[in-house]
C-alpha cells in the first residue's frame, strides 16, 4: 500500500512541477514516518486550482498510503472511495482497492457499505475467500440477516460438495441463526460439525442435550445417551453416576454398571457424603446381579440361540462386551442382528459399532455405525460416536 502512489506511471503524466514536488515531498516524509507533515504537503497540493484528473488521482493514492500507515481510517475511506470511483486502476489493482475500501468500512462499523463493497469485490472477480466471513458478518450487522444466511448456506453447501471442512465462523453464524429461528435440526447439525471439524468439545453438552428434545427421540435410548455422555466426560455429578449405573443394572449390564460405579468412587462423586451408604448398596446390588447372571450364563445363551428373534442374543453379546469379552460379544451381536424379526435392530447395530470401538477396531466400528438408520435417535447417536471415535482414536 505504501508504494501505491508511485507504481502507476500514467498517473504522473502531465503533472505540473508544483504539484509533483509536493507529492514527492509527502512521499519522503512518509518514509520518515512524519505522517502529519506528509498530510500537510498534500493539503497544500489540494489548494492548487485546476488540477487534472491524473493529478488528483496521484494525490489521493499518496494520501491513501499515508492514511493506511498512520491508521487514519476515515482518510483511508475518503481516498479509497475517490480512487475506486476514478476507475483508473487495472482490473487486479481495482479489486485490491475495493477490498481496501471494504475493509475500511468494516473497521469503521459501516456495515451496509462494507457488505456492498465486499459484494462488489466478489462480483467483479475477487477470489480471496477469507473475506467472505467479513462480508457475511457485515450483512448480518447491517440488517440483512436473510441474505447473510443465504451466503452461509451457499458456503456450507459448497464445502460439503467439495468434501472440505466448513469454516468455524460460518458454522457459528449458522448455529446462532438456527437457534434464534428454533431450527433445532439445523442447530444440532452445526454443533456436530463444530465438534467434528474444529474440535470444539465444549459443544458436546449442547449437542447431546438437544438430542433429548428432538422430535421423535425415544426415551428407550436414555442409557445409550448416558454412555456417550460418559465417554465425552459429561458424567460428573453424583446423581448422573447413580442414574446410569441403575439403568445399566436394570438393562442387564451389571459389569458395565460396576465399572461406572468404580469410576464414580475414584472421582469422589460416589462414596462420600450423606448418601455414601446408598452408593455402597448400589455397588453391592450390581455385584450380586453380575454373580447371578454369570451363574445363569449357559442357560441364557441356550435360550437366546433358540429364539427366532435375535434381540436376546444381541443383548447378551453386548453384556459380554461390557465385561471385556469383546470377540465373544461381537460374534453374538452379529449373530443376533442376522436373525429376522428384531424390533429394535438399529439398537443392536449401534451396540455393535460401540463394541468394535471398545475393542479398538475403529474402522469396523465406524462401518457398523454408518449402517444405523433409525429416526428415533439411534442414527444420531451413531454419528456422534463416529465423531468421538475420530477425535479420540487417532
Amino acid at each position: 500500500m505504501s508504494n501505491i502512489a508511485a507504481n502507476t506511471a500514467y498517473a504522473e503524466e502531465a503533472m505540473r512541477p508544483e504539484i509533483g514536488k509536493l507529492v514527492q515531498s509527502a512521499g519522503e516524509l512518509l518514509k520518515s514516518k512524519k505522517y502529519k507533515d506528509a498530510m500537510a504537503k498534500l493539503r497544500d497540493a489540494d489548494g492548487i486550482s485546476g488540477k487534472t484528473a491524473n493529478e488528483s488521482f496521484t494525490i489521493e493514492r499518496m494520501r491513501l498510503s499515508i492514511a493506511s500507515q498512520s491508521g487514519e481510517n476515515d482518510a483511508v475511506i475518503r481516498s479509497a472511495e475517490a480512487i475506486v470511483a476514478s476507475n483508473k486502476l487495472s482490473g487486479k489493482e481495482q479489486l485490491l482497492m475495493i477490498q481496501t475500501l471494504a475493509n475500511a468500512y468494516y473497521k469503521a462499523g459501516n456495515y451496509p457499505k462494507a457488505s456492498a463493497a465486499y459484494g462488489r469485490y466478489f462480483s467483479e472477480g475477487g477470489t480471496d475467500g477469507s473475506l467472505r466471513q467479513y462480508m457475511i458478518y457485515a450483512m448480518s450487522q447491517g440488517g440483512d440477516s436473510a441474505r447473510a444466511m443465504k451466503e452461509v448456506q451457499a458456503d456450507l453447501a459448497a464445502d460439503e460438495k467439495a468434501g472440505r471442512a466448513p469454516s468455524l465462523a460460518n458454522l457459528e453464524f449458522y448455529s446462532n441463526a438456527a437457534l434464534k429461528q428454533k431450527d433445532m435440526v439445523g442447530y444440532s447439525s452445526a454443533l456436530e460439525k463444530m465438534i467434528a471439524y474444529h474440535g470444539k468439545k465444549e459443544y458436546w453438552v449442547n449437542l447431546l442435550n438437544n438430542l433429548e428434545r428432538k422430535p421423535g427421540y425415544s426415551e428407550r435410548l436414555t442409557l445409550d445417551l448416558y454412555r456417550l455422555k460418559l465417554a465425552v466426560g459429561q458424567v460428573t455429578k453424583t446423581s448422573d453416576f447413580m442414574e446410569i449405573s441403575k439403568l445399566a443394572v436394570l438393562a442387564g449390564y451389571p459389569a458395565e454398571a460396576l465399572k461406572i460405579i468404580e469410576t464414580g468412587y475414584k472421582s469422589g462423586a460416589l462414596g462420600t457424603g450423606a448418601e455414601a451408604e446408598r452408593h455402597n448398596r448400589l455397588r453391592e446390588m450390581a455385584k450380586r446381579t453380575l454373580d447371578e447372571n454369570t451363574k445363569a450364563q449357559a442357560a441364557n445363551e441356550a435360550e437366546a440361540n433358540k429364539s427366532k428373534d435375535g434381540t436376546a442374543l444381541a443383548n447378551l453379546g453386548y453384556a459380554y462386551v461390557t465385561a471385556g469379552q469383546f470377540d465373544k460379544g461381537i460374534a453374538m451381536l452379529e449373530q443376533g442382528i442376522s436373525k429376522d424379526g428384531m424390533k429394535f435392530e438399529d439398537d443392536a447395530k449401534l451396540h455393535l459399532g460401540m463394541a468394535y470401538l471398545q475393542a479398538g477396531k475403529k474402522a469396523a466400528g465406524i462401518k457398523a455405525l454408518k449402517a444405523v438408520k433409525g429416526t428415533d435417535g439411534t442414527a444420531d447417536l451413531a454419528r456422534y460416536w463416529i465423531v468421538y471415535a475420530n477425535q479420540s482414536m487417532k
